[in-house]
């Protein structure tokens, strides 16, 4: 389910159970979020490990999934399959604005001869709506659906600008802010200084912190009250256009295309 996919923690913030929260629903999305591109098949200790459930509780959840076509077994292993995707495509279906959108992505990819991405903030992570690929510029293959962790990504630093400075902070001090790079940027007081910059300037660039060799740029969507609700972003290798080049000439057309895309979202409300 997830590009990257560490063990889910269980905190003590977490809800208890009663008549407006179901446990065993909660695990059972666990064990589906276990999954992920690091662990695209699982045993059953690894599924419980992951999912930091009992093994005999990691095997009712599993073989329900069995049964319901959400899961495939070969021996000990388990997989998702692809039934797994109308969860994901339920979401995608009631929102109608990314296939109202996704011609301007496809236009500003063609003019800009980059890839072209649109995503959405889950907790830390961003999660694409829209994946435009104009040639490959990860080592990883990214779809809808694909998950990255947001503090390093162009897209992601766009969203976590719509909150305020001490939400803000609360949410990067819970993150594990890995040094993925050896530009990735991990101090929470570096990230909020660069952060508030990209909410001063209504755009934001990377380079190389989530990957070496990969540069991107991204802009907000807005809504109608002039919420971020989403962002977009062009994004390509460092090998190819300078920094100056993209300024100059992807940065005009990719807030052109959010100001269009934006324009969507407020009809659509």
């Amino acid at each position: 389910m997830n590009q990257h996919s560490p063990p889910l923690p269980a905190t003590e913030e977490s809800p208890r159970p009663g008549d407006s929260y179901v446990q065993s629903f909660a695990r059972g999305l666990a064990v589906l979020r276990s999954f992920g591109f690091d662990a695209p098949q699982q045993t059953l200790s690894e599924v419980a490990e992951r999912a930091q459930l009992t093994r005999a509780g990691a095997r009712r959840i599993l073989l329900t999934l069995l049964q319901l076509g959400y899961v495939e077994a070969d021996g000990r292993l388990f997989r998702l399959t692809p039934k797994v995707l109308d969860l994901g495509y339920a979401y995608l279906s009631s929102l109608p604005i990314w296939t109202q959108a996704q011609p301007l992505l496809e236009e500003l990819m063609q003019v800009l001869r980059q890839s072209c991405s649109a995503t959405v903030l889950d907790g830390d992570d961003i999660v694409y709506v829209v994946r435009l690929s104009a040639h490959r510029t990860m080592s990883i293959n990214l779809g809808i659906g694909s998950r990255l962790p947001a503090y390093c990504t162009s897209m992601g630093r766009v969203l976590l600008s719509s909150l305020a400075p001490d939400a803000l902070r609360a949410r990067l001090s819970k993150m594990a802010l890995l040094q993925l790079t050896p530009a990735t940027k991990v101090d929470i007081e570096v990230l909020m200084d660069e952060i508030a910059q990209v909410r001063r300037q209504g755009w934001c660039l990377v380079q190389e912190e989530l990957e070496q060799g990969l540069i991107a740029l991204a802009a907000p969507v807005l809504d109608r009250s002039g919420k971020i609700v989403a962002a977009i972003n062009v994004s390509g290798q460092t090998a190819g256009p300078s920094v100056a080049h993209l300024m100059e000439h992807s940065l005009p057309k990719l807030l052109e295309t959010a100001s269009r895309v934006s324009a969507l979202v407020r009809v659509q409300q």
